[in-house]
C-alpha cells in the first residue's frame, strides 16, 4: 500500500516576537484510503489533542508564531523521532505510525493493513519532514531576528490513561527533557505559575518530559529554549465522545497558560 494525501501537512502563522507555538497532535485529517483501513473507533481519532487552537486563541495577541498539524497522529506522530525509537525506554508508548489506540485496541481493521516500512517512509516524507523543516526554519528565523527563540510544544491528553501512567495525571505537565531543552531558571518560573494557579496541579519533568520536538530543538546554550506542556483535557473539554470544548471550564486554565507564555517571552526577551 502507498500513502497519498491532498491536504497540506500544516498551517502556519508568523508572529512578531521570539516565540513559536507548535501543535503537533491537533490534526484530525485521515486521507480516505487510509481511513477505510481503520476501525470505526480509529476513524473518530479519539487520541487527538482536541481544540488546542481555540484554547490558545490568545497566541496572536502575544505575537507568537503558530505551527499547527493538519493530519491525525494516526497517520504519523510528529512528536516521535524519524526512526521511531522509543522516547521512554521500558514504558508503553505508541509508535511513529501507530498501530493501536491509547486504550490498546487495534487501530487497523486487518493486521495486513498495518503500514510497512515503505509506506512509513512515504508518510514521513509527506507529513513529518515538512512539519519539522518548517519548525526548524522558523526557530532559525526567530533567532536571527531576535537573537533568541522560544518553542512551546502544546499538547493535551485524557486525565486517566492507564497504559501510560497510574491514577490521574496532574493538570499541567511541563517537560524540559530533565533540564536539557530549557533554562532551569525559566522552567522553575513556569512551574511556580502552574503551582500557584488555584484549582490546578502542576509538575515539572514528571511522566511527560517532552517528546522528540522538545528534545530535538531545545538548545538553551544557543539561545533556543523549548518547553512542552501536556495538559489534562478535563481542564477545558469533555474527555469522551463527542469531545466538546467547554468554554467556561477552559477560561479557568487559559489564565495560567497565558501567564506561562508571557513568562517565556519575558525571559527570552531579557536575555
Amino acid at each position: 500500500m502507498s500513502f497519498q494525501t491532498t491536504v497540506p501537512p500544516f498551517r502556519f502563522r508568523q508572529g512578531t516576537r521570539p516565540l513559536l507555538i507548535s501543535m503537533p497532535h491537533v490534526g484530525t485529517h485521515l486521507p480516505p484510503a487510509l481511513a477505510a483501513r481503520l476501525t470505526d473507533e480509529g476513524q473518530r481519532v479519539p487520541d487527538t489533542d482536541w481544540h488546542l487552537e481555540r484554547l490558545y486563541d490568545f497566541a496572536d495577541a502575544l505575537g507568537a508564531s503558530v505551527l499547527v498539524a493538519t493530519h491525525s497522529r494516526y497517520v504519523i506522530d510528529l512528536n516521535r523521532p524519524p526512526d521511531g525509537a522509543s522516547l521512554y525506554p521500558g514504558q508503553s508508548v505508541t509508535g511513529l505510525c501507530p498501530v493501536d489506540l491509547f486504550d490498546e485496541q487495534p487501530l487497523y481493521r486487518d493486521p495486513l493493513d498495518v503500514p510497512d516500512e515503505a509506506e512509513i517512509a512515504e508518510r514521513r516524507e509527506a507529513i513529518w519532514q515538512p512539519y519539522h523543516t518548517q519548525l526548524a526554519q522558523e526557530l532559525a528565523r526567530l533567532r536571527e531576528v531576535h537573537g533568541v527563540a522560544a518553542l512551546w510544544d502544546a499538547h493535551s491528553i485524557r486525565s486517566v490513561v492507564p497504559r501510560f501512567f497510574d491514577g490521574q495525571l496532574p493538570d499541567l505537565n511541563l517537560g524540559t527533557a530533565n533540564g536539557a531543552s530549557c533554562s532551569p531558571v525559566l522552567a522553575e518560573q513556569l512551574l511556580a505559575i502552574g503551582q500557584a494557579a488555584p484549582g490546578y496541579t502542576a509538575v515539572l519533568n514528571g511522566r511527560f518530559k517532552g517528546g522528540h520536538i522538545t528534545r530535538q530543538h531545545g538548545k538553551p546554550a544557543q539561545g533556543i529554549h523549548a518547553v512542552q506542556l501536556e495538559m489534562t483535557q478535563c481542564t477545558y473539554m469533555q474527555e469522551s465522545w463527542p469531545f466538546d470544548y467547554l468554554p467556561e471550564v477552559a477560561a479557568g486554565v487559559q489564565a495560567p497558560v497565558r501567564r506561562m507564555l508571557e513568562a517565556v517571552l519575558a525571559f527570552v526577551e531579557s536575555h
